[in-house]
């Protein structure tokens, strides 16, 4: 099941501005260890579900898991060689912006190792880069 909002204002929105620092969210709020962005992008749904499946495998029902970002940015795609004009396409995608700070994930009630290990998995389905952040 893909992450999507349950209803939104505006079905279409405008690519906005992915300049700058997470200001918000760049820190371990929730459990003992997180996953930071160190690079920019739209992190698509299937991406976010692909590191919670993975996370959730490794750590085999043991802990806690938090998703930090959410989905909330409609991308619109138009099909292919279609000439220009003719107005916006329809919605395809979810995309969560993520910035350089953002915590991504959070586990909390595991060890370290299997936490750094979870990590590295789900950080292999991501578009960026990312490192290991703990809460101390």
């Amino acid at each position: 099941m893909a992450m999507m909002p349950k209803r939104v204002k505006y079905r279409k929105a405008q690519r906005g501005s992915r300049t700058g620092t997470a200001w918000r969210g760049a820190t371990v709020a929730f459990g003992e260890y997180g996953l930071q962005a160190l690079d920019r992008a739209w992190v698509t749904t299937t991406q976010l579900e692909a590191c919670r499946v993975a996370l959730s495998r490794n750590m085999k029902r043991r802990g806690k898991l938090w998703i930090r970002v959410f989905p909330d940015k409609p991308i619109t795609k138009r099909p292919p060689e279609t000439r220009m004009g003719k107005g916006k396409g329809p919605p395809e995608t979810w995309v969560a912006v993520v910035r350089p700070g953002n915590v991504l994930f959070e586990l909390g009630g595991v060890t370290e190792v299997l936490a750094r290990e979870s990590f590295r998995l789900a950080a292999s389905k991501l578009p960026i880069a990312t490192r290991f952040v703990s809460r101390r």
